[in-house]
């Protein structure tokens, strides 16, 4: 059956017809907040407190409950049957209809779920191209346009999913072949996430497959300065087996 409405948590928030149609009006952030609160609850009651928090935080204004009741009221129109919004007790459910509504982040999960089996079962081509189509569901920062608040408490696990698959896709791609296009796309991300170990392995790694092994080393070193400055601990066991491996030459292409 073809979805009939697509949701969107990884990037804007948003809904729209199936297959690239048209997006239905939410309204402003506080509508998108409670939506997105709703769908991550995976068809479990959010109580009105929770609701609350998330669109307020710890200072609601005095008619808190009758708003979020506003709010909540405004999404069946977009969400147009595909859902069933429901109140039940004093909270919210919000339950897709089967066959009715995709959701970005279930097809994220799914396919690097997927991804990461086709990695360890050795099949890095279907698994690197897997592992592209899941980023590729990415449409900038996910919970965009929702509160601080359901974005400071939700966003985390989800950026932290999307590095990981970012790691495995690197991954991937090494073992097809391709490091020189991914030595400056590591470099890039071990600038941004240089406490991040897997992604300065998988840099080295593609270093020293791209015949560039003193940078590799160049970059164990820099790693373990940093964590001592940083966190004092010594390199985990990933980053110091990648150093041995270097320095034993098992890493060349």
């Amino acid at each position: 059956m073809t979805p009939f409405l697509e949701t969107a948590l990884l990037g804007p928030v948003r809904v729209r017809a199936a297959s690239g149609g048209a997006e239905n009006a939410l309204g402003g952030a506080k509508p998108r907040t409670v939506l997105a609160a709703l769908l991550l609850a995976e068809g479990r009651v959010v109580p009105d407190g929770r609701l609350i928090r998330a669109l307020w935080g710890e200072r609601p204004p005095a008619r808190s409950v009758a708003q979020l009741h506003t709010y909540a009221s405004r999404l069946r129109a977009p969400l147009d049957g595909a859902a069933r919004l429901e109140r039940v007790g004093r909270g919210y459910r919000l339950s897709a209809v089967p066959g009715q509504l995709v959701c970005d982040h279930h097809l994220f999960a799914e396919r690097t779920a997927l991804g990461g089996t086709l990695l360890r079962q050795g099949d890095a081509r279907r698994a690197a191209a897997v592992l592209r189509s899941a980023l590729d569901l990415w449409q900038g920062e996910a919970l965009a346009d929702t509160t601080e608040q359901l974005a400071q408490e939700e966003r985390p696990w989800l950026e932290e999913a999307r590095l990981t698959a970012l790691e495995d896709r690197a991954e991937a791609e090494l073992a097809t072949g391709l490091p020189h296009g991914l030595v400056a796309e590591l470099t890039g991300l071990v600038v941004r996430y240089p406490l991040r170990e897997r992604f300065r392995c998988l840099l080295m790694t593609a270093q020293c497959r791209a015949g560039q092994p003193a940078a590799a080393l160049l970059q164990f070193h820099s790693g373990r300065e940093l964590l001592a400055d940083r966190l004092g601990v010594d390199p985990g066991p990933l980053l110091t087996r990648t150093f041995q491996q270097v320095l034993a030459g098992e890493l060349a292409a």
